[in-house]
């Protein structure tokens, strides 16, 4: 970690090209301020470091903004209280805990630039302190302080502004052990099924000679109104790891620390499946170092237990002895260590003054380096723990031991260890992974577990593929190759074809094998193996029957269909042809299949789920000759099909009915094509005409009731279905279509030529707006009807004749036989005479009347002249407003009367062209003087006044074609109109 304002210098070595940096690197680091006095303590958390002088002045310097000092200075001088002895920092370096050698005990927070002393805890020599696992930053809250005198306290800090009020809230004595001073304390919350009754703690106890361990739920005390380690300390009793009483060592330096927090979410490190890794801790004993990983789990008494059991010694003779280093000679001859530190993966101790790193796994030495001068000493080893941060202070410098991707060779530890999953965890690159896998898959086939083998072979691209399919094959593993080559084919890319296709089909072979060897074995009720029932071995097909469908669905594009399909037949597995073909999509095949095996109801199951028109087309005629109504109803749900294209289908299934009309599924389906989807495909319907009209049943109802549907304009074509129903004498239907097509004669020699007289009246009445025609085909009626009644049957003939009115007797005379005497239709006669006798007299009547009209007009004529009108003299002119006896005028009967040049614009302005273009001619030759001779002009005046005089201009068709004329004009004055 660089720091700028501390211009951090590195004393890396060079390197050669291409080799990778040292894991660790002591890097001095240069202070860019001056001091008064040199460094007797000092403490880093959350990138904040804390240096403590001899003269009693406190530096806090946040290493994101290191030109920023706080300068703080203890209440009183040092020669009053003593100098600093140590200093404790909890992780977010909000709350500091100061110590001088005379027993006084100052806190300060990060908010404050004044220590406030702590009388509960003066004269208490503090040796070690556990945080609260919560990390709150207002008050400390609950926290144990270990004392030199073997005391444990526990404690609650919290800032106060006020003076009379105490930072020191309680404090509390918990338990005095007998060892000696407490060098380390460590408390940290475990995950509990029953948060509601107490947080569950685990609290780590170190003195010179014995480790503790204790778990328990902490009482119920709140903002520190009583103690909650109380419960534990009373209740729980301690694991403990002793060392020997001959081998301590009082004068040996003994402390206890833990790894920085893991990279990620802290919170994560308490869910014991997480995949962040479990923190650590050491212990520094006059032993060497004694380190484990913090278990999680189980969450009790016997979780202390577990933690020793995996934990180990890395003893003080493993560190390599003193030698000369960069020209510098060691301070000491003796492998006395004096401090240490954790890493993730590293125990960093401090030397005399050498700094070494050792690997916790295998106890290795991977890093060694003399930093400090002979006769210079450390005042203190200090970890960040927050930001994984590691620092070595002096008296007069300051030191970052620097850490560069300290689990790159992890993998390699943990795959000598046999470690297979964590090695492939940390595993970065992929030839790291792909020799885990190697080594993986070669040890489970050394244990003859072969199935987990092939699924870590399949992972590696450095094991060859035929050696480990051999392999398999020559130990009838083939369960083990179906899973090393499904685990195989995930690895290969697109682009390896070739590759994916032979791996696939292989397995499709594999798959085939497998189902028949089980499938023998269920029917044989063998067993297959000492460890599977018949139960059992059931199961497993349906596993592997599953397992079949997953791979074909997922891999389908990676198989060649003739191949599959002959691979699979060759087994003679069915289904899973079947199922093949249908994940494929390849519908024709598994249709076919049905088809030829005559299995309707599966062929039509399948054909449900298709949309290709095609399909349909292709198998619809052998699916209607054996399952008609139901491929019936499937194609009435597909809209996007050509009925046309199904014609010979319903053909040939038509051929072969003999049936009624009602149960043809041929005549179903068409009608719900013509009715439903109003189909005007002349194909269609003339195909629905032709099974209509060669029914073997002579009922013509259906057939007719068709024809009436399509009213004047059918979509049959006439001349096609008048063929067919002539060609199957379907007379109904003939003179349906002849009359639809205005063929009546043909019509009515149709029907008296089968001897239908019903339906030969019917038809000659039918033409109700040609009088002659309907006349004439009523004759040829009477014929045929009074030639079927010659014999003495000619009364009833004229009776049913009569239902025409246009026929008479004497229409009917011409076709009477020879023989036939004027008795038969003598009333007939007689009453034709006597209708002409009426018929005279009417018309005599009407011309008396005519008569006496017409002498009625003349004497009207004859008084017009002596018509006359009434002006009076202040009458006015209708059309211009002026005195109407000014100038020549008209005066109508309605009693209107107009000026003659008035009337004769307006009669222009409505009149025709015709009209008009007269009436201007008879103006400009009258007016011109063209007409010279006086007969001559008033003939052209009188049919002048006669054009323009017609009719009054008010109440006759003219005022009618004005009626579209608005009230108010465009010229008209706006205002008379307003309201």
């Amino acid at each position: 970690m660089a720091l700028d304002g501390f211009g951090a210098a590195s004393s890396v070595a060079d390197l050669a090209d291409g080799a990778a940096l040292p894991i660790f690197n002591v890097e001095p680091v240069q202070l860019q301020f001056s001091i008064a006095a040199d460094f007797v303590a000092a403490q880093v958390a959350n990138n904040v470091l804390i240096l403590a002088l001899s003269n009693g002045r406190i530096l806090r310097i946040d290493l994101n903004r290191p030109e920023d000092i706080d300068d703080i200075d203890l209440p009183k001088k040092p020669s009053e209280v003593g100098i600093i002895r140590r200093m404790f920092l909890d992780p977010t370096a909000s709350h500091l805990i100061v110590c001088t050698s005379l027993g006084e005990n100052y806190y300060l927070h990060s908010q404050s630039r004044q220590p406030r002393s702590l009388a509960r805890l003066r004269g208490v020599s503090i040796e070690s302190i556990a945080w609260n696992p919560s990390l709150p930053t207002a008050s400390t809250r609950e926290i144990l302080i270990g004392a030199s005198d073997g005391n444990i306290y526990e404690g609650y800090i919290e800032t106060s502004t006020e003076f009379y009020r105490k930072e020191d809230k309680y404090l509390k004595v918990l338990q005095k052990l007998p060892d000696g001073p407490i060098t380390g304390l460590w408390v940290d919350m475990l995950p509990s099924s029953q948060p509601q009754q107490g947080d569950t703690r685990r609290i780590l106890i170190s003195t010179q000679s014995r480790l503790f361990h204790m778990v328990g739920k902490v009482g119920r005390g709140h903002d520190g109104s009583g103690s909650i380690y109380s419960k534990i300390f009373e209740s729980e009793q301690p694991v403990i790891h002793e060392l020997s009483r001959s081998a301590a060592t009082a004068a040996a330096a003994s402390a206890l620390v833990v790894s920085p927090d893991p990279q990620g979410d802290p919170t994560k490190m308490l869910v014991e499946d997480s995949s962040l890794p479990e923190r650590a801790f050491a212990w520094l004993s006059s032993h060497g170092v004694y380190h484990g990983k913090l278990l999680v789990s189980p969450a009790g008494p016997e979780l202390g237990a577990k933690v020793y059991a995996d934990s180990k010694l890395l003893p003080r003779s493993q560190l390599p002895t003193p030698e000369v280093t960069s020209g510098r000679r060691q301070a000491t001859t003796a492998n006395d260590i004096d401090a240490i530190a954790l890493t993730q993966w590293h125990v960093v101790s401090l030397v005399g003054g050498r700094v070494i790193a050792s690997n916790r796994l295998t106890g290795a030495t991977v890093y060694q380096q003399a930093i400090l001068d002979p006769g210079q000493k450390a005042i203190g080893l200090c970890v960040d723990l927050q930001k994984n941060t590691f620092w070595l202070f002096t008296s007069t410098e300051i030191f970052e031991i620097v850490v560069r991707d300290e689990n790159r060779d992890i993998w390699k530890i943990m795959l000598d260890m046999q470690q297979f999953d964590a090695a492939q965890k940390y595993a970065h690159t992929p030839g790291q992974r792909d020799a885990v896998a190697t080594a993986s898959g070669d040890y489970l086939v050394s244990k003859g577990l072969y199935s987990e083998a092939a699924g870590i072979y399949g992972k590696s691209s450095s094991k060859p593929f035929e050696e480990v399919a051999l392999d398999f094959i020559d130990n009838n593993q083939p369960d083990a190759l179906r899973k090393y080559l499904l685990a195989k084919l995930a690895t290969f890319k697109k682009s390896f074809v070739m590759q994916r296709i032979m791996t696939a089909t292989w397995l499709i072979e594999i798959f085939m094998a497998k189902l028949n060897s089980l499938d023998d074995t269920i029917m044989t009720r063998a067993e297959l193996s000492e460890t599977l029932s018949p139960v059992q071995t059931k199961e497993q097909l349906d596993a592997v029957r599953a397992e079949y469908h997953d791979f074909v669905t997922k891999y389908k594009t990676d198989l060649d269909h003739k191949t599959v399909y002959d691979v699979i037949s060759s087994h003679g597995r069915e289904n899973e042809l079947l199922f093949y073909a249908d994940a494929v999509n390849d519908y024709n095949f598994v249709l076919s299949y049905w088809v030829q095996r005559e299995r309707w109801p599966e062929a039509l199951r399948v054909l449900k789920r298709q949309t290709d028109p095609e399909v349909f087309y292709r198998y619809s005629s052998v699916l209607m000759t054996h399952a008609a109504s139901d491929l019936v109803d499937i194609l009435m749900r597909q809209a996007n099909l050509k009925p046309r294209n199904l014609i010979p289908a319903l053909l040939d299934y038509d051929r072969n009915f003999g049936g009624l009309l009602a149960q043809n599924q041929a005549v179903r389906y068409l009608q719900y094509v013509v009715n439903q989807l109003g189909s005007a495909d002349s194909a269609v319907h003339n195909t629905l005409v032709s099974i209509y009209a060669a029914h073997p049943l002579r009922d013509e109802s259906a057939l007719l009731a068709y024809l009436e549907s399509q009213g004047d304009e059918p979509k049959f074509d006439p001349d096609f279905a008048l063929r067919l129903c002539i060609q199957n004498h379907r007379v109904l239907s003939c003179a349906h279509i002849y009359t639809s097509m205005g063929q009546y004669v043909q019509a009515v020699d149709l029907a008296l030529a089968h001897d239908e007289i019903d339906l030969a009246s019917i038809i000659a009445d039918r033409p109700v707006s040609n009088p002659p025609l309907r006349k004439k085909l009523w004759l040829a009626v009477a014929r045929k009807v009074i030639s079927r009644n010659s014999s003495g049957g000619i009364k009833t003939a004229i009776e049913f004749l009569k239902r025409c009115d246009l026929l008479r007797i004497e229409d009917l005379i011409p076709f009477f036989p020879d023989f036939v005497v004027i008795d038969d239709f003598k009333e007939e006669i007689c009453a034709a005479l006597e209708e002409y006798s009426r018929n005279i007299d009417g018309l005599r009547k009407e011309m008396d009347e005519s008569s006496q009209t017409a002498a009625n007009i003349k004497v009207d004529i004859a008084a017009l002249d002596h018509r006359y009108a009434i002006v009076e003299p202040g009458e006015k002119c209708y059309v211009c407003g002026l005195p109407l006896l000014s100038r020549q005028f008209f005066v109508f009967p309605c009693q209107h009367a107009f000026h003659s040049d008035c009337l004769g614009k307006k009669v222009l302005e409505q009149a025709g062209p015709v009209k008009g273009r007269r009436i201007r001619e008879c103006q400009v030759q009258i007016s011109r003087g063209l007409v010279a001779s006086g007969k001559r002009r008033e003939e052209m005046i009188a049919e002048l006044d006669g054009l323009i005089g017609e009719s009054c201009i008010l109440c006759s068709d003219y005022a009618i074609r004005k009626i579209n004329e608005p009230f108010v004009k465009e010229d008209d004055d706006q205002n008379e109109w307003a309201l």
